[in-house]
């Protein structure tokens, strides 16, 4: 995997910069107001002042001065919200064939300002020295929070509890901020986690069906487990009248079509919503303080295939080596498309119901829910993957300002760095989403696409998309680092003489 190139994009961070005019939504779960002037001094937020009402002319006596040394930023009718955090967020690698420039810039394109990258598949090495590039802003890129795949980098397999200590020791000393797991014997899980928890790392899974007999979400959230991703590992918790998931017996975990059409059937062998086993499992997880990230848009496609296959920003952003690793192919990983129809369809809208449910009750209830999205897989583009999260959040039942507050916040204090990000504060990092839309009324806005709207002219126009992006005090101009890959999409369609083409079809 090669390395991102050395930052050129970009204005700032300024000795002063005032964001003037804008409305804010801060982060914390509370209504928008506005207008505010922001004032940021490096890269930190040092003032923010309500300069007016809405409606009613600015009293310029109100406003922050500026002098000769100020940067200052029209927002006048604009909204800003803090930086978002992306809880699962893989740069790609070979496999994909995206070199780290054309994620990094789709995904502060779309206001993530910082990222979990959990596995760090391209090597810990590889994904640290692009963390302290990034804090140091040499590259463009958000900032990065390396969770390390267990077992990477270790000589030999992790058999006994004390190779697993010694591994998490060995991380932690190499800098990583925690540890992803896909499963492991229950001694494993134990030490693993209780090394990783002495030492302040970070701790998440995807309890994978090849283990997930081992310890379901309930096992391992009592050994420690700080939060999973995806939703394995929590029907099985939920089981009340077997073990085991109702595998058909010709399943073969190797077969990606039969991995992920028997997922679309698990959540319905759970027990039922509101059940005294829902309940009791609810309750325990809440206790326990646990994080849970969905990344519903990653398996949406299995719910609508042609919806995410012809998604509108492909023709445009989506590079060829990517398309290809999407298409139908029984060696790649989520392209599992051998004979996918209208009952697995089926069957995954019913999963995504009692999935959403769980997780909205989970949030009313107090429990930390933090946006992922999984991208690079499963005709998901970085950034664009991101948004639609938010707005499967909102078909779960969250209102905007609580998809906005896990987007922020939860996922800030989840990562133990709620004191210098997350929200807008006096005090915290310069790390901002600036829209000229409205993202409460249509989340939509947020797509680098943007909205369609029919105008006075009765002409179909687009509206919205992020306008800027800052980052450490950094100003990015989102519609310039979409165009930056919108090239790097063209010249690669070039060398290949390639468009983008429907599987079976030639258009």
């Amino acid at each position: 995997m090669s390395d991102a190139p050395d930052r050129t994009e970009g204005e700032g961070p300024y000795e002063r910069l005032i964001i003037r005019s804008a409305t804010m939504i801060d982060g914390t779960g509370s209504p928008a107001v506005g207008p505010v002037d922001i004032v940021i001094s490096g890269n930190r937020i040092t003032d923010i002042q309500t300069v007016g009402y809405p409606g009613v002319p600015i009293d310029e006596e109100n406003r922050p001065d500026a002098d000769e040394n100020t940067r200052e930023l029209d927002a006048s009718g604009m909204y800003i919200l803090p930086g978002f955090f992306d809880m699962h967020a893989h740069t790609g690698g070979l496999a994909q064939g995206t070199v780290p420039e054309y994620v990094y810039k789709l995904w502060l394109a779309h206001g993530i300002t910082s990222i979990r990258e959990p596995g760090s598949f391209n090597g810990l090495d590889w994904t640290l020295r692009h963390k302290e590039r990034s804090s140091d802003n040499e590259i463009t890129a958000p900032r990065i929070f390396a969770y390390a795949g267990f077992g990477m980098g270790s000589e030999e397999p992790i058999t006994t509890p004390e190779q697993a200590r010694n591994w998490v020791r060995m991380i932690d000393e190499q800098g990583a901020d925690g540890i992803k797991f896909f499963g492991a014997r229950p001694e494993i899980w134990e030490a693993a986690l209780d090394e990783a928890n002495q030492r302040g790392l970070g701790s998440m899974t995807h309890h994978a069906q090849t283990r997930v007999v081992y310890a379901n979400v309930l096992d391992t959230s009592e050994m420690g487990l700080k939060g999973m991703t995806h939703w394995y590992g929590l029907p099985e918790a939920l089981f009340t009248d077997r073990i085991i998931q109702d595998y058909p017996l010709d399943y073969n975990y190797s077969n990606e079509q039969h991995r992920f059409e028997e997922a679309g059937k698990l959540w319905k062998q759970a027990t039922e919503p509101g059940s005294e086993h829902w309940n009791e499992v609810m309750n325990t997880l809440l206790a326990r303080d646990f994080e849970i990230n969905p990344t519903f848009t990653i398996y949406e496609a299995s719910r609508d295939l042609m919806r995410a296959r012809r998604a509108e920003w492909h023709e445009k952003y989506t590079v060829p080596s990517l398309w290809e690793f999407y298409k139908p192919n029984r060696k790649a990983h989520g392209s599992y498309w051998f004979d996918w129809g209208t009952e697995q369809e089926v069957a995954w809208k019913e999963n995504y119901q009692l999935w959403m449910d769980f997780i909205n009750e989970y949030k009313n209830r107090g429990g930390t829910v933090t946006l992922g999205s999984d991208a690079g897989y499963i005709y998901k583009l970085y950034g664009f993957a991101y948004i639609r999260e938010m707005e499967l959040m909102r078909e779960a039942g969250f209102h905007p300002l609580e998809i906005f507050q896990s987007a922020s916040l939860k996922a800030a204090e989840v990562l133990e760095v709620d004191n210098q990000l997350g929200t807008i504060e006096i005090g915290k990092l310069a790390d901002l989403v600036i829209v000229e839309e409205n993202p409460q009324e249509n989340l939509k806005v947020l797509y680098g696409t943007g909205a369609i709207r029919v105008n006075e002219q009765n002409e179909a126009v687009r509206t919205g998309g992020v306008k800027y992006t800052v980052k450490d005090g950094i100003i990015y101009d989102a519609q310039q680092l979409l165009d930056d890959v919108e090239r790097m999409v063209n010249e690669s369609k070039q060398k290949l003489d390639y468009q983008i083409t429907q599987p079976g079809l030639d258009y």
